[in-house]
């Protein structure tokens, strides 16, 4: 079952009204979309994106008593102006952003986001995407899955693992998440976390050019949100967060927008012992000026 994270809080400070019109660019299985619903009765509109054509299906199964207040979007939300735009919507009081992947991806998808599985090395959300994890692992120089590995996984061995990747794929062609991880098993030891996290979020990020996207999404908020309108950011990794964190910075110094959560916003102690995945969670939140 999927729970969403840090839902009291989203709520909390995207302050979702009765009436007001709101987008979920991240809708996975519906979680904190639904909570919104129900807070934006009785005509409130609502968008739910997601580049993964089987979240949608789920979210749409979820949310089906919520009729048609309720528009689904099989698209990446970097894509977010264009959506809006062609869909006419014209009042935008939040917009939620959670840059995490819901549970039925990591267990249930079949296309290798977790290295706790032995599943094809895929790791796209849109199937339509023409590169696969395979293709990365495979094909890359040297050189260039090392800069991978170090930029976006911000891992400490990735010369050393892009070694032994380019070594073993001589001798076969890695084709499975169990082999790559026998592959970084060899060269990392066990610690605070698997050896294999970081190589599997710098892969799944140039699989799906994700901080591309992020930033794609990012210069549009401002065109999309009413004045007094609310973004939240709900990030996993440094590398998001940062960029985010850079974003309302500038804008704030722009007097573009107010900042509402000076620091990051992380999971109570009772999140965590109600949901682990929740531990790496950080909330910001902005508001158009």
């Amino acid at each position: 079952m999927h729970v969403p994270v840090l839902l009291k809080e989203v709520l909390k400070y995207l302050e979702p009204k009765a009436n007001q019109n709101f987008i979920d660019a991240t809708v996975g299985d519906g979680g904190h979309a639904k909570e919104i619903l129900k807070l934006t009765t009785p005509f409130g509109m609502f968008m739910a994106i997601d580049r993964d054509a089987d979240s949608i299906i789920r979210a749409r199964a979820d949310l089906e008593k919520f009729g048609k207040r309720v528009l689904f979007i099989n698209d990446s939300f970097g894509n977010i102006l264009n959506i809006v735009q062609k869909n006419k919507i014209r009042s935008v009081s939040g917009i939620l952003f959670d840059f995490g992947m819901s549970s039925s991806q990591l267990e249930n998808s079949g296309r290798g986001f977790s290295f706790q599985k032995d599943e094809i090395l895929d790791m796209r959300y849109d199937v339509k995407t023409p590169i696969t994890a395979e293709d990365i692992i495979n094909n890359y120089g040297e050189t260039e899955l090392a800069e991978i590995f170090k930029k976006w996984g911000e891992e400490p061995k990735a010369r050393l693992i892009a070694k032994a990747i380019v070594t073993e794929r001589k001798k076969k062609r890695i084709k499975t998440t169990g082999e790559l991880v026998k592959i970084i098993v060899s060269k990392k030891r066990f610690g605070r976390i698997h050896p294999a996290t970081l190589i599997f979020q710098a892969l799944r990020i140039e699989v799906n050019q994700e901080l591309s996207e992020i930033e794609k999404m990012l210069k549009a908020i401002p065109e999309i949100l009413d004045k007094d309108g609310r973004a939240a950011f709900i990030s996993f990794h440094s590398l998001e967060d940062r960029m985010i964190k850079n974003w309302a910075r500038n804008l704030n110094k722009k007097n573009l927008i107010e900042i509402i959560t000076k620091h990051p916003i992380t999971a109570s102690a009772e999140e965590l012992k109600n949901n682990p995945r929740s531990r790496s969670a950080k909330l910001r939140i902005i508001k158009m000026a």
